[in-house]
């Protein structure tokens, strides 16, 4: 829900109290108006361990190191962590409904990483994050789809298959699109795992904090351009 459908529905309660002066009415409107044009937005991070903040102290995970962002960048903004370590998907459809809220303003997707580990299908990724996206847009929320890549070894009909159909939501559904969630990592280290290796953990699938650090300077300025969209004052 929006903050100027907050608002609205703040003040037509109003209306059945018509018979209160005049002028204590408006200043109450004006009140209920600014309280909610300084509404704190909500910020839902929808995904698997990347946005859980696996293997890291609590305060160096992926929403942590986005909040310390959005703060410093002067958006009012609680990033709510809706990251499963080890889900798919299919999880992420299971459970988008109630990782939301009526206060919500804008989400972030970020999964499929464990659909790769898995070799699950490209198809049935594609079916679960549509039910995701469907779910945001019959609440008329903004999205950043965080697309990923899937690695060469599963063959090249698998990879171009996976890698497209975030591409192909992202236009179906209109939402913001970020390219992949290393795109930080790929863009300043390079494309191989080995050039990347020194922004991640010992396992080679989790970033690091200071890897972290990378990813959210690269996908903040998208992340920003999606609050615009819930709402945010630019």
């Amino acid at each position: 829900m929006s903050r100027n459908t907050r608002c609205f529905n703040s003040l037509t309660s109003f209306r059945y109290g018509a018979t209160r002066a005049p002028i204590n009415a408006c200043a109450a409107l004006m009140l209920l108006c600014s309280a909610a044009h300084a509404e704190t937005l909500e910020l839902v991070a929808l995904g698997d361990s990347l946005t859980q903040g696996y293997g890291l102290p609590q305060g160096e995970g992926f929403v942590p190191t986005l909040q310390a962002w959005l703060d410093a960048e002067g958006y009012d903004v609680e990033v709510v962590n809706a990251g499963v370590s080890g889900d798919t998907t299919a999880g992420g459809l299971s459970r988008v409904e109630w990782s939301l809220s009526d206060e919500t303003d804008a989400m972030i997707v970020a999964l499929g990483g464990n659909d790769l580990l898995r070799g699950i299908a490209p198809e049935t990724a594609r079916a679960n994050l549509d039910g995701i996206l469907e779910v945001a847009q019959g609440r008329d929320l903004p999205v950043l789809l965080v697309g990923m890549i899937a690695p060469s070894n599963y063959g090249p009909d698998y990879k171009a298959a996976f890698d497209a159909l975030y591409v192909e939501l992202s236009e179906e559904y209109d939402t913001l699109f970020y390219p992949e969630f290393f795109a930080g990592l790929r863009e300043s280290e390079g494309d191989q795992p080995q050039d990347m290796a020194r922004f991640m953990q010992p396992d080679g699938i989790h970033p690091s904090a200071e890897g972290v650090t990378r990813i959210v300077e690269d996908m903040g300025p998208s992340v920003a351009e999606l609050l615009e969209q819930g709402g945010a004052d630019s």
